[in-house]
């Protein structure tokens, strides 16, 4: 019975010398069933480098090791990243009890041996709450299939607000080789960002996004919205009033949409839009800046209407106005003195004045006996003109103010004043917030100073940060630089559209490939319409 326990207790120890090398092996057949028959494996020093998408950067040694065994002929490279814990088994586990992983393409082979480079959105996937000093991650060659269903989560609200958002999404996605369940995707758009959570996917929990059609499901954010400081979009009904209440220096955001109901009503001339906001006296002021998507959030550079009234305002929008028509509209309330309580009403109201050419119904006698008033100016009955005249000199008084000649009575006339810089006349009380608003300095996220009505004009139509739609992807993108070709320039490209169009496509009729910016230029010159 001894010699038995002896024999078991020998066997047991050469079982536990052998299980390192039974676990190694294991782990070989795994990653070689995983890899497809590559077998690639590294643990290397993590960099960060200020890339986009997911696709990173490995020493050459890598590209000669993959290369060796024909992973290059198999397709993209495809890698699986996991965070390597330097910490005590005790404090791994209570600091961090899942481990990260993620997935990623290969951009280059240029890092330094023993380092990998890792794009913002993969050390930001790898590494949440910070990274060590010397982050070590273990990388292994996967095989990935392609995806066909993706479900993603915002992390805040408002993200549904960016016009045509979906194809945002996928612009985003252009930049990606891979998507992991878990991962939180960032989307750009403008000066916003937005962060995604996948929280599902087809038909694995990774898989390839290159060279595949993927259905794409944004599901509502579970955050209240009231948790974050992005800005997000109240709904406005038209003819509803809706009460708010904004800090100074901040802003709060409303939508309204016009119909082609509502819109055929204004464009006959018979109804206008008002955009009404009334203050409650306390000592508190607001400024109203109102735009048309896809510019969702109007602010004091950038905006398409604007009042600047001391207290309650109005906008009055008309048919007349090029901008205005069927659409979705944001209005800002920025507070721009002490916290302000106010109420926001959108409404169409209709035209009660009388139409041009519409007669009084009144003889024109009267009209034609008139005399010009030495004080005022204005067209006088003949018979009344001496009587108007003594009482005119008396109690008005004309601006003398270039290009003004507005009549006053005496007592209002040391409250009219005019801008020092612009000339535009004022009550006294309102000139430190026209000095305020429209003449000190603002500075565009883009790093130029202008003031107000400069800085409109510069975030309309030169701000490199402003949205476009591309004429080639059709995507809302960032404008960019002046484009570096001169040709472009001429064409009126910006720096985006400038390289998005020197991809190519087959031509319709001859099936060569041509530049897209090309593209009417090869219609003329080689296809001419008979």
């Amino acid at each position: 019975m001894q010699r038995e326990a002896i024999e078991a207790l020998r066997d047991l120890e050469g079982l536990m010398l052998l299980k390192p090398e039974l676990k190694a092996d294991e782990q070989m057949q795994e990653n070689l069933f995983v890899g497809r028959g590559i077998m690639f494996s590294r643990i290397l020093e993590a960099v960060s480098f200020n890339g986009s998408g997911d696709k990173i950067k490995l020493p050459t040694s890598c590209f000669t090791d993959l290369s060796d065994q024909g992973a290059f002929d198999k397709g993209p490279i495809y890698l699986q990243l996991s965070v390597i814990h330097q910490e005590s088994p005790s404090e791994t586990k209570a600091n961090d009890p899942k481990q990260q992983t993620t997935h990623s393409g290969v951009l280059e082979f240029t890092a330094d041996e023993g380092y990998v480079g890792l794009p913002p959105h993969v050390w930001n996937n790898l590494f949440p709450v910070g990274a060590p000093n010397a982050p070590l991650v273990e990388l292994h060659y996967v095989w990935l299939p392609k995806g066909t269903y993706a479900k993603l989560q915002p992390e805040v609200v408002g993200f549904s607000d960016i016009p045509n958002h979906k194809a945002v999404l996928e612009t985003t996605l252009r930049q990606h080789a891979t998507l992991s369940q878990g991962d939180v995707i960032t989307v750009n758009h403008g000066i916003l960002t937005y962060k995604l959570r996948v929280l599902e996917l087809k038909p694995s929990s990774s898989v390839s996004v290159l060279e595949t059609d993927i259905e794409v499901d944004v599901v509502g954010s579970d955050s209240a919205s009231e948790s974050t400081n992005q800005h997000i979009l109240k709904p406005l009904t038209l003819g509803m009033s809706l009460s708010g209440m904004v800090e100074e220096g901040n802003y709060d955001y409303y939508k309204f949409s016009i119909d082609d109901d509502t819109w055929e009503k204004i464009a006959s001339g018979d109804f206008r839009v008002e955009v009404k906001i009334d203050v409650e006296t306390g000592g508190g002021d607001t400024d109203l800046y109102m735009s048309k998507h896809p510019l969702i959030f109007p602010t004091r550079h950038q905006h398409e209407w604007s009042s600047h009234d001391v207290g309650s305002k109005i906008l009055i929008l008309n048919s007349n106005d090029k901008i205005l028509g069927v659409g979705t509209y944001s209005i800002g309330v920025y507070g721009f003195k002490a916290t302000t309580k106010y109420k926001l009403l959108v409404s169409v109201e209709g035209n009660n004045n009388f139409k041009i050419g519409q007669q009084t119904g009144s003889s024109s006698s009267v009209e034609i006996d008139t005399v010009e008033c030495r004080n005022c100016k204005h067209f006088i009955p003949s018979r009344s003109i001496a009587l108007h005249e003594a009482y005119c000199s008396r109690h008005n008084v004309v601006c003398q103010h270039a290009g003004c000649g507005i009549v006053l009575r005496i007592e209002e006339a040391q409250n009219h004043v005019h801008c020092e810089k612009c000339g535009q006349a004022s009550h006294r009380g309102e000139i430190e917030k026209h000095m305020k608003v429209f003449h000190e300095p603002l500075q565009c996220p883009c790093g130029v100073v202008l003031e107000k009505e400069l800085m409109v004009q510069h975030q309309a139509s030169a701000c490199p940060l402003r949205l476009i739609t591309c004429r080639f992807c059709g995507d809302m993108v960032q404008a960019g630089s002046s484009a570096m070709d001169v040709r472009d320039r001429l064409r009126g490209l910006s720096e985006h559209e400038s390289i998005c169009g020197s991809r190519t496509a087959p031509c319709d009729s001859c099936g060569r490939s041509i530049m897209l910016k090309e593209m009417d230029i090869h219609q003329i010159a080689v296809h001419p319409k008979s």
